[in-house]
């Protein structure tokens, strides 16, 4: 199999994306069911930059329960809430940064807001392949302290999982994740031993020493979703196709 994905998109890929190891982490927090945010009238103005929208989305969507699931994930520790900052086709997606901003103040958390998203990868409507051949990057200043991610929706926590990795090689730790909607089986960020097992036989070795070479980071540090997602695949070279064409698409 060939290695190279198109200059640009590879040299990005290889500078910015960091993916690290699960060890013992907690699912992700989902504040509210996806229809009931999407239906909610506040939605499309929060998802295109509004602040005084976001807040009101959240503050009518959210409940007090996933607040208890938060503090029972964090304990007595006083991690930096850090927010996914999206730059979406509408605008600018403020609803990560302003949920933030309510947990900081709910529950006495500082905030970080010296890491920012790099670049823009369209993700919202996009296929799985696109969004694993577009990963969200990352730069910005780290502390080596703890930190919890805050972002609005997860499908197969790539966003999150990219975000983890980037602080974590950085020096610092990641406990724990929250966004305000998404699919109830996509909160287990963590890659379960049976899924990476399955996805390593049926695909081979030969993909994932590709999928390293392309993207800096073998199989194991893939989400359950991602993994369930490429299981699905007929073989190895429909995956390989399928990244290299979203890729070229996009450039």
């Amino acid at each position: 199999m060939a290695t190279n994905f198109a200059p640009e998109f590879h040299h990005s890929v290889k500078t910015y994306l960091r993916r690290s190891v699960w060890g013992d982490f907690s699912d992700v927090v989902i504040h509210a069911e996806e229809s009931t945010v999407k239906k909610h009238p506040s939605y499309a103005a929060a998802k295109s930059g509004d602040a005084a929208a976001a807040e009101k989305l959240i503050l009518e969507t959210s409940t007090l329960s996933t607040l208890d699931k938060i503090c029972a994930v964090i304990g007595d520790r006083k991690p930096f809430l850090v927010a996914v900052h999206a730059q979406e086709t509408q605008g600018a997606n403020v609803i990560p940064r302003v949920l933030a901003q309510i947990l900081a103040r709910t529950l006495a958390l500082p905030l970080a807001a010296d890491v920012i998203q790099i670049n823009r990868v369209s993700h919202t409507g996009a296929d799985g392949y696109h969004r694993l051949a577009f990963p969200a990057l990352y730069d910005g200043t780290v502390a080596p302290s703890e930190y919890f991610l805050v972002d609005d929706f997860i499908r197969q926590g790539g966003t999150l999982t990219n975000l983890k990795g980037f602080l974590e090689s950085r020096g610092a730790t990641v406990i724990g994740a929250t966004v305000l909607t998404g699919k109830t089986y996509s909160a287990r960020l963590k890659l379960t031993a049976e899924t990476l097992k399955i996805l390593r036989e049926k695909h081979g070795k030969e993909l994932e020493n590709w999928w390293h070479a392309s993207f800096g980071y073998r199989f194991e540090c893939l989400t359950e979703s991602e993994a369930r997602y490429l299981t699905r695949a007929d073989d190895a070279d429909s995956i390989r196709n399928r990244i290299i064409a979203a890729s070229r698409k996009r450039n």
